[in-house]
């Protein structure tokens, strides 16, 4: 039988191998689920400006 150590006082290998074995429980990936930085610049985001694909005219 074991030793019951905190966790606190575990050494940095174990703990690692701890949190490795919890994460493979979880039922999500919450990486996954983050939602997307507005911050960012998304490359794939429609511009107003972009007129590729769409037809228009111009009437005088």
């Amino acid at each position: 039988m074991e030793k019951f150590i905190p966790y606190k006082k575990l050494s940095k290998k174990k703990k690692k191998e701890v949190d490795r074995q919890k994460r493979t429980q979880w039922a999500i990936n919450p990486v996954t689920r983050k939602p997307a930085n507005p911050k960012a610049y998304n490359r794939k985001k429609t511009h107003p400006d972009d007129f590729s694909g769409e037809s228009f005219a111009v009437f005088m």
